[in-house]
């Protein structure tokens, strides 16, 4: 009686969540973490989390990057290691001209989705800015540790692919205090850390918003073990303009919002950074094959949803009550 009364003291813990919510990085973020009584952990992953946004916002006067853009065409700036390395991870998703575009900062700033004073801008502004957003100006120094624009007005932006960096940062602080199980949600880019808990098979279900439901609102459903969840979608952040609506996905090579007849993709990746590209990507693509996972391994599946309410997969088989599990044996 004692031994099993202690296993079910022990089996409590481990699915008694402690949570921290704040307002970080322009979003509502949410960290949950099993298996512990104390709130520590998650006091410094807080901290983690304003360390990274004094780096790498863009919403301020003064960080990392943006002293990386105020010296645009004039000097390299010298950083720390971890903006560094986010730095050159986004220059060469850049360069694969895959949609995603780490210089794409003047474009955004020019239509300004999704915040205070969204417009749609004029012609000539947007071919302004589009002599500004060429990834090939960006000039990294290994030695250094120093990143250059080559053209005043250049503007760097790691907005779409930071979350997902700064996410496995928190794993890894996660890990190292051997936190058994946790949900890492930095607004709607989620992370799912160790064993899910309550759950025999220990793995976690997965809810794909349904774009046309209230937030939280499944289409389907995917079981996996531990992994990140990124979604690049359009249903979100609009701009209504004479009975128009613009979307905040811009396409870099035509200035405008890109024209797709995808609402979203979710992709299903080991790390949370790899979701972030692959997820923007796949947007671009608006479709991948078995070939996708095969050159990208850190990917378990994606999923597509269409505009005209279409869900289709890869990487994943559909059971029986209609949840999505992989399609190999592999994990």
């Amino acid at each position: 009686m004692k031994s099993g009364w202690t296993h079910t003291l022990i089996d409590d813990a481990a699915k008694t969540p402690q949570t921290q919510t704040f307002h970080a990085l322009g979003t509502s973020i949410v960290l949950t973490v099993y298996g512990t009584t104390s709130a520590d952990i998650l006091t410094a992953s807080q901290q983690l989390v304003d360390q990274y946004e004094d780096q790498l916002t863009v919403n301020r006067v003064d960080s990392e990057v943006m002293a990386i853009n105020h010296a645009a065409g004039e000097t390299a700036i010298q950083v720390s290691d971890s903006t560094f390395s986010l730095v050159k991870l986004a220059l060469t998703a850049s360069l694969e001209d895959s949609g995603f575009n780490a210089a794409i900062g003047p474009l955004v700033k020019q239509w300004q989705i999704g915040f205070a004073g969204a417009h749609v801008p004029s012609k000539e502004s947007i071919q302004a800015a589009m002599t500004l957003i060429d990834p090939h100006k960006i000039v990294l120094d290994e030695e250094q540790h120093s990143v250059l624009l080559q053209e005043a007005g250049m503007e760097l932006d790691l907005g779409a692919i930071a979350k997902g960096y700064i996410a496995d940062r928190i794993r890894d602080l996660w890990r190292a205090h051997g936190v058994i199980s946790g949900i890492i949600n930095l607004g709607g880019n989620l992370l799912f850390v160790g064993d899910a808990p309550a759950r025999v098979d220990k793995m976690w279900r997965i809810g794909v918003q349904d774009p046309w439901a209230q937030r939280g609102a499944p289409l389907a459903t995917v079981i996996l073990p531990e992994c990140s969840a990124v979604t690049s979608g359009i249903y979100e952040r609009h701009l209504d303009v004479d009975g128009q609506a613009y979307h905040h996905i811009i396409d870099s090579r035509t200035g405008y919002p890109f024209e797709t007849r995808l609402e979203s993709v979710t992709i299903f990746s080991r790390h949370s950074v790899i979701g972030e590209i692959e997820s923007t990507r796949l947007f671009f693509d608006q479709a991948a094959d078995e070939q996708w996972l095969v050159a990208h391994p850190d990917c378990y599946g994606a999923v597509f949803v269409s505009q005209d309410h279409k869900l289709t997969s890869v990487g994943f088989k559909q059971q029986v009550d209609g949840s999505l599990i992989l399609a190999s044996n592999e994990v």
